[in-house]
């Protein structure tokens, strides 16, 4: 008998029974060879198989087995060597590679090289001891028997649970190849861990490929055992590593208001490698809608990383059933965000938010509904370098904005800006002012395309409303921004060129004091101008543009002055104060700007206005990019006062030591701004702004408050022709008049809060509770984890805390403003957002306000989370307004059965 190979290793306790139970195994039966036998094969099988050490050329024989083999027994390790096999009993284990098997009986052929575990039944007829396969990270729960060859490592297995990713496999009969890939016969899959699992996937035949997919023959779906007729041919789960988990992205349910009934972003997930991810999904509506939705984000580790999405939405209602106040439309929005990582002396990066105009009025966001309130859109793409051994360095930007309310459109295309940093021609000279002096230049080139309408007829004197401090704004047709328009809105592009040279110089005066002191040049370079002339035909004044290249020059000087000022109150008898920080720092400034509307410079034109002979000025760059020569002479005195206010509260006291304090702000800040000229003719003095704000219960309660006081009189006079009672400045002011220290313009006043019974968490500690809660769960950090928890914690309102019982946020804001005309217009409204627990697994969050002024609900949303173990239920309810809608949301949990934006968040969403 030949020795098998020289692999492998025993261990026994000495204390090990030398006999099994008999109900297993009759050691009685087992005939030993005889004693003399066996050491002539072991002495005729060593001298045959190992080499001769005298022959250098002789190699070792390579067997089967290529590492070493551990098998353990708790009860008894039984040898057979006629058959040779090795028995093991009660809490054996066998480890070969990276293989390792528990059973309470594991049968070791040595010729076959085959593994044999399973259970022991014992005299009451149960089965105790199932084995417990693993090989690498997978584990095979086997409830009756295997057989595995360490030699192919294929196996056979009866009656099996594995763990395939997220999901879980299991079978009555599965066959296991060398690659990991096993075949299983009547098995079912699903993602719920309970013994009873809440649903399943039924198959007569199931394929799962290592690292791939999940591949069945027809299926049923399954709830709490119970079939259901839902079922398909086919499927297809797939099962990678989480950072490349592709996989069906499961879709929301729910009613519209116009749209109707409706099924919403169901599609698929690819994740097609470590550096991109696409989600592809679209929506169905009954009402006669569709959409679609792609997002896709990236990313080249050290280099840079982004995400694009495009989502485009179709509506057309039947004609019988098209409601008063519904549109059919074609719609689409187009996001992209994309950001370099710190490297070399280039960065290129861009914000892209644009779409059609009528997007964010049709289309429902739940998830922010900022967006379907807000008008104001804008994107950036942007390019820009740093030439190394040079002060220069260079900028190149697209541009673009969009005001949905009025339909207006800008675009820069391009925006080129080149700088040089400052320099100090005079750093070596003692003399401090010029010491410090330093001199910089700025260029900067536009050009610019609008859908505003010029009229060239009958132009608005801008020069005039600036003068005399007209804010009314005067509405401006637009020329819809389509492809047909885009030749006149190329013909009517504005571009022009800006030239700025600072100078400026730092010097200490009279040794407390920071003065500064500057000189601005500024050249503008266009290539039209306008000349204006009188119609005498229809009593107004037009306007032609003259080419040819033109220049505007203009400088402005200034001088500034700042200190600071400290002053303490110490209040010795407090038990609680110590002592009240005032912190005042004032600056002074004195502005020159000389009156370039004089026409010998050339920059306003005056121009006859009627049959009177009235004239006016009128800028000739008026409109343009870069604007033009500032109007009027200015030699004005800016003031500016910055105060903080501070308190030093005892938080103990003690005898031996002092008592330990701590620092709290009474005001964060209060400013207080205005500006004398000293050249205008009339209403020399400026508004008086303010602005202040601080916060109250360690930063729980913000308030901020801002305005303006008009420090003049004014004058109320009654319209001979029409009776109205007419209001107007004068240039008086208001305290020589009676009229006390001004009138108050305009205030704004915000209070926002959030409480919560264990404090609102800050950015950093949000980011850090859901990386550690990740990572306790086995997740693997990488570039798309880290994307993902950087953009939750961008916007906290997408996570949910189930530690936290209740959150409530709120914010109040008010606003004042009176017109030169006396009319007074007044905005008051209320904004709360928050959830509470009302049990373990059940959570209800809302949001919404009041709008004091129209006594009318905002937009309000109400929504209810349910956590349900392996699946997670979401609803969200719109009851009244434009966007009157409902959804439900009910998806399974799994990674693998969902798309990783949304549904992957295990431990910071589906807590």
């Amino acid at each position: 008998m030949a020795l098998p190979e020289t692999g492998y290793s025993q261990q026994r306790d000495p204390e090990q029974r030398l006999t099994a139970p008999d109900t297993v195994l009759n050691p009685n039966a087992l005939q030993f060879p005889d004693v003399d036998s066996l050491m002539d094969s072991l002495h005729m099988s060593l001298s045959d198989s190992l080499p001769d050490p005298a022959d250098p050329e002789a190699d070792v024989p390579q067997g089967d087995i290529q590492t070493t083999i551990n098998y353990y027994a708790e009860d008894s390790i039984i040898t057979d060597f006629t058959q040779n096999k090795v028995y093991l009993y009660n809490d054996a284990w066998f480890e070969y590679g990276n293989i390792r098997l528990d059973a309470d009986l594991i049968i070791i052929d040595w010729d076959k090289n085959e593994l044999f575990a399973s259970g022991i039944t014992d005299s009451t007829g149960n089965i105790t001891g199932n084995p417990i396969f693993k090989e690498g990270q997978t584990t095979y729960e086997i409830r009756k028997e295997m057989r595995y060859n360490f030699k192919s490592q294929k196996a056979i297995i009866k009656d099996v649970v594995t763990e395939q990713q997220d999901g879980l496999l299991r079978g009555q009969t599965i066959k296991k190849d060398q690659d990991g890939s096993i075949y299983m016969d009547k098995g079912f899959y699903t993602t719920c861990n309970l013994a009873e699992p809440h649903w399943h996937i039924n198959a007569a035949k199931i394929k799962s490929i290592r690292g791939n997919k999940v591949v069945t023959g027809p299926f049923n779906l399954y709830f709490n055992n119970i079939p259901t007729p839902a079922g398909l041919p086919f499927g297809i789960i797939p099962d990678t590593p989480d950072e490349k988990a592709s996989g069906i992205v499961f879709p929301s349910y729910g009613q519209e208001q116009v749209r109707g009934f409706f099924l919403r972003n169901f599609g698929y997930y690819f994740a097609f490698n470590d550096y991109i991810h696409t989600r592809v999904t679209g929506d169905v509506y009954t009402q006669g809608g569709y959409g679609a939705k792609a997002a896709t984000v990236y990313k080249k580790r050290y280099r840079y990383n982004g995400a694009f999405n495009i989502d485009y939405q179709r509506f057309q209602s039947p004609e019988t059933e098209l409601p008063e106040r519904a549109q059919d439309y074609n719609t689409i929005w187009v996001n992209w965000n994309h950001a370099p990582e710190t490297r070399g002396t280039s960065r290129f990066s861009a914000s892209v938010n644009a779409g059609t105009t009528n997007y964010n009025n049709v289309v429902i966001n739940p998830a922010s509904f900022a967006n379907n309130v807000n008008s104001e859109f804008s994107s950036n793409v942007s390019y820009s370098k740093t030439f190394a051994g040079t002060p220069f360095s260079m900028s190149a930007n697209l541009r673009h904005s969009q005001n949905i309310q009025n339909d207006e459109v800008n675009l820069i295309l391009p925006d080129i800006a080149i700088n040089m940093n400052r320099q100090n021609p005079f750093a070596n000279v003692r003399f401090e002012p010029l010491k410090t002096l330093n001199i910089a230049w700025n260029f900067n080139m536009q050009n610019s395309i609008n859908n505003r309408i010029t009229p060239a007829f009958g132009v608005q004197n801008q020069a005039l409303q600036q003068a005399q401090g007209d804010l009314d704004i005067v509405q401006q047709n637009v020329l819809p921004f389509t492809f047909a328009n885009l030749p006149q809105l190329l013909r009517d592009a504005d571009n022009g060129a800006r030239n700025t040279i600072p100078i400026t110089s730092n010097f200490t005066l009279f040794k407390y004091f920071t003065g500064t002191a500057s000189v601005n040049y500024t050249e503008l370079w266009y290539l039209e101008r306008i000349n204006f002339f009188y119609n005498p035909v229809e009593n107004r004044v037009d306007r032609i543009l003259e080419s040819g290249f033109n220049r505007v020059s203009f400088y402005n000087t200034s001088f500034a002055m700042n200190t600071n000022v400290y002053g303490f109150y110490n209040f010795k008898k407090s038990k609680k104060i110590e002592a009240i920080r005032h912190h005042m720092q004032p600056s002074f400034g004195f502005n020159l700007t000389p009156d370039f509307s004089n026409p010998a410079f050339g920059f306003y034109q005056e121009v006859q206005v009627d049959e009177q002979g009235r004239t006016q000025l009128f800028a000739r760059h008026q409109g343009f990019i870069f604007g033009g020569a500032p109007l009027g002479e200015q030699r004005s005195l800016s003031i500016n006062i910055r105060n903080v206010v501070e308190a030093k509260l005892k938080t103990r006291e003690d005898d031996a030591e002092e008592a330990a304090t701590k620092k709290i702000p009474l005001l964060q800040s209060l400013n207080i701004s205005t500006n004398y000229n000293f050249a205008a003719d009339s209403f020399n003095l400026s508004p008086i702004n303010f602005n202040t704000r601080t916060s109250f219960f360690d930063n729980k309660l913000s308030v901020n408050l801002s305005g303006n006081l008009d420090p003049y009189a004014t004058r109320t006079t009654n319209n001979l022709q029409t009776g109205q009672e007419i209001t107007r400045r004068i240039n008086q002011f208001a305290w020589t008049a009676g009229q006390g220290i001004g009138t108050l313009r305009s205030a704004q006043m915000n209070i926002n809060g959030n409480i919560n019974p264990s404090g609102q968490k800050t950015p950093g500690e949000m980011r850090e509770d859901m990386t550690n809660d990740f990572l306790q769960q086995g997740g693997q950090m990488n570039e798309f984890v880290e994307e993902e928890i950087n953009r939750v914690v961008n916007d906290p309102s997408r996570y949910i805390d189930w530690d936290i019982p209740w959150n409530l946020g709120f914010g109040y804001n008010i606003a004042y403003n009176r017109r030169q005309d006396g009319q007074v217009n007044v905005t008051s409204a209320l904004n709360i957002n928050g959830n509470v627990s009302i049990s373990e697994k059940w959570k209800i969050n809302f949001s919404g306000g009041y709008d004091f002024m129209t006594a009318q609900i905002t937009q309000t949303m109400l929504g209810i989370d349910r956590d349900l173990h392996c699946w997670q239920m979401g609803v969200n309810w719109i009851p009244f307004g434009r966007f009157t809608s409902y959804s439900v949301d009910i998806r399974v949990k799994s990674s693998i059965l969902q798309d990783l934006k949304v549904s992957r968040r295990r431990s910071f969403f589906d807590r």
